[in-house]
């Protein structure tokens, strides 16, 4: 449940929404310009495929997240089961898939026309947040590494819920113990799926290829990233996934009512924020 809300808040536009949204497309133009460096011709692209892309979601998404929120307000006051909360899961995974297919046509534009330089941009940023998911998740004391965890998993509960008492912490650190997520597999996961991407974008850009074969490679890409072919990637990633929807339905169900009931606050907060700007869309 915990990371499903967490995916939703980043498709709503996090704590800031109302802040944010309005400036949306202009931020994430600056952010992919920042891993690029994009010429004129892609920048008009891509600012036209974000400007286009923010009124779709504003229009047409953004209310359909709030009416997802407010049946997760009406759920969330109940126990819960893992089944539930994979379900859940499932939803926001959707509704992340729908917003990447909205924007996808823009990617290929754009893929289609990347320089070398570009590329070889996009991989020193990958090296950057490389960088700083080793600093995050591959502390080389594994008790520091197990602490860090903890920690990143209370926190994100406590904007949920609000304060966790100590036991709640100690249910936290037992799940995390015995999570099967195994962070240097993850990186070296996260390393593939870059050179994947890397090897796409250069396939793509080096000529010879149309915009329906670019889209048809982008697609696999994609889909291979999100669920792995047959073997043990795909083993890892659903064993992970069974596992962390058990223990956000245990941690869950240790909560108090107080704490449900500043679980609906939150939610409720972003929901009325969803529908002020869906609202606001003209």
């Amino acid at each position: 449940m915990l990371s499903a809300l967490a995916a939703l808040s980043v498709l709503a536009g996090c704590s800031a929404i109302k802040l944010g949204y309005g400036q949306g497309s202009a931020i994430a133009f600056g952010w992919f310009d920042n891993w690029v460096d994009f010429d004129d011709a892609q920048s008009l692209r891509v600012r036209t495929g974000l400007d286009d892309w923010f009124t779709w979601h504003r229009k047409t998404q953004l209310p359909d997240y709030a009416d997802l929120l407010a049946g997760i307000e009406a759920d969330i006051v109940e126990p819960t089961t893992a089944e539930r909360t994979c379900r859940l899961g499932d939803e926001v995974r959707r509704r992340v898939d729908t917003a990447v297919e909205r924007v996808l046509p823009t990617v290929v534009d754009v893929a289609l026309t990347l320089k070398p330089k570009q590329i070889v941009n996009i991989e020193k940023a990958y090296a950057k947040r490389n960088d700083d998911w080793r600093d995050d998740f591959l502390q080389p004391d594994p008790v520091k590494r197990r602490l860090a965890a903890v920690e990143r998993d209370v926190e994100r509960a406590e904007k949920l819920y609000g304060p966790l008492d100590e036991s709640q912490r100690q249910l936290v650190a037992g799940w995390v113990a015995d999570s099967p997520f195994d962070a240097d597999v993850a990186f070296a996961e996260r390393r593939r799926h870059q050179q994947e991407a890397l090897d796409t974008l250069r396939r793509i850009s080096a000529g010879g290829v149309d915009q329906v074969e670019a889209e048809v490679q982008i697609r696999a890409y994609l889909q291979r990233r999100e669920r792995p072919p047959p073997g043990p990637a795909r083993h890892r990633a659903e064993q992970l996934r069974a596992y962390n929807c058990r223990y956000a339905a245990a941690l869950h169900n240790s909560t108090t009512a107080a704490q449900r009931q500043a679980a609906v606050r939150t939610l409720k907060g972003y929901e009325t924020d969803l529908r002020a700007l869906a609202a606001d869309a003209g």
